[in-house]
């Protein structure tokens, strides 16, 4: 049996491709056949490829893996052959040139035999072995620094590989298995623990099925989430981040990154329209902590006794947001003690933007009601709709009562550095404080969010405690540099280096042609589902911003991706799909008519007994179904028409070559909306989401 052996393919020129076998021990005669086969695939392959062709897992590809794990070779040269041929297609079409390449092979058993006479093993080319190395041989080890470079430069190969797949078109966006499937283990990938240490080879093995089951969030047909595309550049500064392996809390562990910061927060300051020499921030582990951050800060401005005395010490406070806005506000009270009834929400209108006058309204209730109002919450960019609140009407409010305006642009903040498109933030720089993801439409790897906020310390001031065993006063420099008192956190992960990197990579240019570039397609979007009749747009309206307040005659709404639409029922059926059958009016003259139901029964059968209207007065009513639900509260009855994006979603995944998201709103049913917020997203994408949710929606 073939043990801790291999054999790669070193590709030549012209699609011609050379096998090389080597470090072979005892071959049992089945090992010999599979070896051989391999390498006349190689030949055959090398035809395919320069046809225009393809090899994949069907055919040949399923033949070897099966052959190989019989032949008793190990999982890792299966698999790197499965990444090998996968990376090739998906179909292989034989030729008779092709089948005549396997019939010479069967003949020549010997071939295998001569190949170390005829061929020189070549180890700048070859595999490294790694089923004898273990993580303890790698540095800090003694001698260990070549096994950690072969084993880095193997992960990097996977992920390269990894990287190049999911950018092109005719892979799968998802390889989709269920939990159970995935807990009980595919072809050898084991969510479990060992006691004992696997190999390296195992651990490659892993990596490689772990990306191989995951989602491509940077695939080009990838729709599903607000956070989508990768940076290389980004890619690049999120390694270095996890090479260096430091915290932010203080500056003697991270000089660099804290300088960094605080560059990177003063130009988002200026981009908002805060003076520079005014405003703080620091940056957080998603929107949710920013814009907890951002009610903690508005209620310690108005009450700094909270921060030693608690809610005992202060009155009843209501804090306000807009019905679309994220659940990040209501679950930031409920953590802080505030309490999730006291978030007022606001109607907002068609389009889910606030309405300022019902906004005023309830705050004269609130106060009517004993309640304190502190904090106003406006969206730039809401989850679903991408709506905008009206941010100076709601500023204009939140001045003549004395409240704290926050906006939450974790969404919508991007459009800030375009020229073009921030006219619908105009505004946000009467904000007391500012959520802003880079992580969304700027397309910075996971995660990157900031808590903005115009009043310089704050931060400080709301979370300082002083741990004499980090932030002494008497070190040799500013101390002013350890941020790590204005967290809450106190080790804090490095999420900057990443945004520099790719700030300084860009420019602010670049940064505005990426933001223009996915409202673009946006639009396109909006024109196509305006042609198609397949489709309806949950409103009518544009959702795009533009610079120009009319587009072919029509009024534009500057509301920025993504768009939502949903399927309606179908008038006409695919032409494959036969019509159904009308209900006849009139049955034929020899089929009885159906008797009517008698109105009044014999006089010897007994009427039925009528249900009581009261029951026995031990047995508790029936508790009535409630008129007003709570917003939490599940009707278990779906409105007619909410199963048909769950069914198509659900055909999507399993195919997996485009994923969407989709939601109920209010009274709307389950409805699709689509995300632009990857740069790699083309019109032909979008055009390709369109006919595959049309396809997917005819074989329900």
């Amino acid at each position: 049996m073939l043990r801790n052996g291999w054999c790669s393919l070193a590709g030549a020129q012209h699609g011609a491709w050379t096998p090389i076998c080597a470090k072979y021990q005892v071959f049992s005669p089945f090992c010999k056949s599979f070896l051989q086969e391999l390498y006349v695939a190689a030949i055959t392959a090398s035809h395919a490829l320069v046809a225009g062709r393809s090899l994949g897992r069907n055919g040949l590809m399923v033949r070897f893996l099966k052959r190989g794990k019989e032949a008793g070779l190990s999982r890792w040269i299966v698999d790197a052959i499965a990444l090998a041929y996968e990376s090739l297609g998906n179909i292989m079409e034989f030729t008779q040139a092709d089948r005549r390449h396997l019939d010479n092979s069967n003949q020549d058993t010997g071939s295998l035999e001569k190949a170390d006479d005829a061929l020189k093993y070549d180890s700048r080319h070859a595999s490294h072995d790694f089923s004898c190395i273990h993580s303890k041989d790698l540095l800090p080890a003694e001698e260990g620094e070549e096994a950690t470079k072969h084993f880095l430069q193997e992960l990097v190969n996977i992920l390269l590989a990894y990287i190049s797949k999911s950018l092109k078109r005719s892979s799968k966006v998802v390889d989709f298995h269920y939990p159970h499937q995935l807990k009980e283990g595919l072809e050898g990938f084991s969510l479990e623990l060992p006691d004992q240490p696997d190999n390296l080879e195992q651990l490659l093995v892993d990596c490689r099925d772990t990306l191989k089951y995951g989602v491509k969030t940077g695939h080009p047909r990838y729709f599903n989430q607000l956070s989508t595309g990768l940076d290389i550049i980004g890619l690049a500064g999120e390694w270095l981040t996890s090479t260096a392996n430091t915290n932010m809390f203080t500056y003697e562990i991270s000089p660099v990154f804290i300088l960094m910061e605080e560059v990177v927060l003063r130009k988002m300051h200026t981009i908002i329209g805060w003076q520079k020499e005014d405003g703080d921030g620091i940056f957080c582990p998603g929107g949710t902590m920013s814009n907890l951050y951002s009610v903690l800060l508005a209620r310690f401005h108005l009450f700094p006794a909270v921060k030693t005395h608690g809610m005992s010490a202060i009155p009843r406070l209501a804090l306000f947001t807009s019905a679309h806005s994220h659940y990040s506000i209501k679950k930031s009270a409920a953590v802080l003690g505030i309490g999730s009834e006291n978030v007022i929400v606001i109607r907002c209108d068609e389009r889910g933007k606030m309405i300022s006058s019902e906004l005023n309204s309830s705050i004269d209730a609130a106060k009517s009601k004993g309640l304190v109002p502190f904090y106003v919450n406006a969206t730039a960019g809401t989850t679903v709709y991408g709506a905008f609140d009206p941010l100076n009407e709601i500023a204009d409010i939140c001045e003549r009562h004395g409240l704290w305006m926050h906006v939450d642009a974790a969404w919508g903040g991007g459009l800030l550095l375009s020229n073009k498109h921030r006219v619908k933030m105009q505004g946000i720089e009467r904000a007391h404080s500012v959520t802003w993801n880079p992580h969304k439409m700027m397309g910075v790897p996971l995660q990157c969010s900031a808590i903005l906020v115009k009043r310089k310390g704050l931060l400080q001031e709301c979370n300082q405690l002083c741990a004499e065993y980090l932030f002494q006063p008497d070190k040799a420099y500013d101390v002013t540099y350890d941020t790590g008192d204005k967290s809450i956190q106190c080790g804090r992960h490095v999420d900057i280096f990443k945004l520099w990197l790719m700030w300084k990579a860009k420019g602010s240019e670049g940064f505005e042609a990426q933001v223009n570039h996915c409202l673009e397609n946006a639009e396109y979007l909006y024109y196509k589902l305006k042609r198609r009749t397949d489709f309806q747009l949950v409103f009518k309206g544009k959702m795009v911003l533009t610079a120009e307040h009319e587009i072919h005659g029509e009024e534009s709404d500057p509301d920025p991706t993504p768009l939502t639409l949903h399927i309606p029922k179908p008038t006409h059926l695919h032409p494959l799909i036969p019509k159904p059958t009308p209900k006849p009016t009139h049955l034929h003259p020899l089929i009885p008519k159906p008797t009517p139901k008698p109105t009044h029964l014999h006089p010897l059968i007994p009427k039925p007994t009528p249900k009581p209207t009261h029951l026995h007065p031990l047995i508790p009513k029936p508790t009535p179904k409630p008129t007003n639900l709570h917003p939490l509260y599940l009707d278990p009855t779906p409105p007619p028409g909410s199963h048909v994006a769950p069914k198509i979603k659900a055909k999507m995944m399993e195919e997996g070559f485009t994923m969407i998201g989709y939601q109920p709103l209010e009274d709307k049913v389950n409805f699709f909306r689509c995300v632009f917020s990857n740069p790699a997203t083309q019109r032909e994408d979008v055009d390709f989401l369109l006919d595959e949710i049309a396809r997917l929606g005819c074989e329900l």
